[in-house]
């Protein structure tokens, strides 16, 4: 499933909805954006929140510039570096990501954690324009009894990750299965390998990512949401920073450079 992303991410950089943009994102002509001119958190460098771990999309690296890379980072580190900008990345809850608290405390100046774009956080955020294009999946151990959602009965116990799409989904379409939230992403595994829980319901490339590292789980189904991811910002910055990250991204695309980092992730199409 994940070879088939490439399309669906691509064709998602070139959308530009309202949800995506945020009523109150400043109109500029990216010809006019100027790094210097940004009102950063700390000078000369873009400050991001993310959550991490999230493999592929965030992870530590003591060898990367941030210490961290994934998708998201690497797709951050190239916009600060495009724009003559350090990089620095603070690991955060995901919660104060997608409601703008630790954009509004002053934490960061932009969220990049696998973010979905939904209504309801556009109502707290300003949203970049999508980067990404993914679905829901279910992981279980290689010989569960477990092999789709309607096996998820009463009885059975689900592990999401509190405050994502994933949570939300299991909450509609779970049938009868105790659903046990985590606050972070990397704690589902870990709850998984305990026997504390015995399935997890999440965004398919993490599950993936996983199941390709470990031979003793597997995805057993996936469920097309619709969902793209957006970089998230304070909602109504009187800056250009939304334009500067948007016209980069746009550069990006066009030069090839999102295509070569989204295969070295993902695999070409």
């Amino acid at each position: 499933m994940r070879r088939s992303f490439r399309a669906l991410a691509l064709a998602a950089v070139l959308a530009l909805t309202l949800a995506a943009c945020g009523e109150d994102a400043v109109d500029v002509d990216a010809a006019d954006v100027d790094a210097a001119d940004l009102e950063l958190v700390a000078a000369d460098t873009l400050t991001v929140c993310s959550e991490v771990p999230y493999e592929p999309f965030e992870f530590e690296d003591p060898d990367a510039p941030s210490g961290y890379s994934g998708f998201d980072i690497d797709l951050m580190q190239e916009i600060a570096d495009r724009n003559g900008l350090d990089l620095v990345v603070v690991n955060t809850g995901f919660e104060g990501l997608t409601s703008g608290a630790e954009m509004a405390a002053g934490t960061c100046d932009v969220a990049a954690s696998a973010i979905t774009i939904t209504e309801e956080r556009a109502a707290n955020v300003d949203f970049t324009e999508p980067y990404y294009s993914a679905i829901q999946s279910l992981l279980v151990p290689v010989g569960s009894d477990i092999s789709s959602i309607d096996d998820l009965v009463e009885g059975v116990t689900v592990g999401v990750q509190s405050g994502t799409t994933g949570a939300d989904y299991a909450e509609e379409n779970v049938p009868g299965a105790e659903i046990r939230a985590y606050e972070g992403g990397g704690e589902l595994f870990t709850a998984l390998e305990a026997g504390q829980i015995e399935a997890i319901l999440q965004d398919e490339p993490v599950n993936a990512n996983r199941a390709d590292q470990d031979d003793n789980v597997e995805v057993v189904e996936t469920y097309d949401t619709g969902e793209d991811y957006g970089f998230a910002l304070q909602q109504g910055r009187d800056d250009t920073l939304l334009a500067l990250l948007n016209s980069t991204l746009d550069e990006m695309k066009e030069d090839g450079f999102y295509d070569e980092l989204f295969d070295s992730y993902f695999g070409e199409a």
